[in-house]
């Protein structure tokens, strides 16, 4: 059975994680949730780390309520008095916020890599609360990585369903044609993985060196490199250019800026 802690009339208990208030500047509403909730989904809210590793740390027993470490992530919260992680107390959640990072290449998309390679945490400036990566780009591949200190704008944004538009850029080497490129419009299956709708086009052509603008909405594990792979190219440089309307086109490799309040509201109204 779920843990339950019962809510107090009157008090923070009553207000759901995220408030329904309209901001000063006019944009919309952030999504109102009232009751409670499981532990996984408040910790996520609060910037803790996502949903699938908050369920680690409960199973590994460093998450506690009121002292007594929990065992099951379907405890359910009003909110997280009493919740410690580690034995320290959760903050709050902070307002959402999203910021665009130019991602260099030849480090990871980690918090810690047992091998010693660099991390995108090595490459972000000092100053920042805590933050997550939205998705994730290879230890080669550059460009547009969302970091957020909100687990469930994180997660929103990572679902498929919602239907986000990544668009990349890819130096490769060898022979296509736009018919080839035009033929990933209606998927295709790679050593079993089905990879969806990819939009692809060639951009340009230097003997056999050709830059390629592809869009697509799934983002599975280096399915840029292995799609061209499978039509004979070799990828020497794939950069991220564009996450739905955010874009690096005014960023160096390793900088970062925030995406401001009203246009992260709008941006959320629009999603599924």
């Amino acid at each position: 059975m779920p843990q339950k802690r019962a809510q107090k009339k009157g008090g923070p208990a009553d207000r759901p994680a995220s408030t329904g208030a309209k901001s000063r500047d006019g944009g919309p509403p952030a999504a109102r949730e009232t009751g409670p909730q499981r532990i996984a989904k408040l910790l996520a809210r609060a910037g803790v780390a996502s949903r699938r590793d908050i369920e680690r740390m409960i199973a590994d027993g460093r998450i506690a309520l009121d002292g007594d470490v929990l065992t099951t992530p379907a405890t359910l919260l009003t909110d997280l008095r009493g919740v410690t992680v580690d034995g320290k107390p959760v903050a709050p959640p902070a307002a959402a916020r999203l910021w665009r990072f130019y991602k260099p290449p030849s480090c990871l998309t980690a918090a810690f890599d047992p091998k010693g390679r660099p991390t995108i945490y090595d490459r972000l400036p000092a100053g920042l609360p805590r933050v997550m990566p939205v998705g994730r780009l290879d230890f080669m591949t550059e460009g547009l990585l969302l970091m957020t200190n909100d687990g469930e704008l994180k997660r929103q944004l990572e679902l498929p369903k919602t239907g986000v538009v990544r668009r990349y850029r890819a130096r490769a080497f060898g022979d296509v044609t736009q018919e080839q490129l035009e033929a990933l419009s209606e998927g295709v299956e790679i050593e079993g993985i089905r990879y969806g709708s990819i939009d692809a086009n060639l951009e340009r052509r230097t003997g056999r060196n050709c830059w390629i603008e592809l869009s697509l909405t799934e983002g599975k594990n280096r399915e840029v490199r292995r799609v061209l792979a499978y039509l004979g190219l070799q990828v020497s440089r794939l950069i991220r250019t564009e996450y739905g309307p955010f874009t690096i086109y005014d960023l160096e490799p390793g900088q970062i800026g925030e995406v401001q309040r009203e246009d992260l509201f709008r941006f959320r109204a629009t999603l599924k």
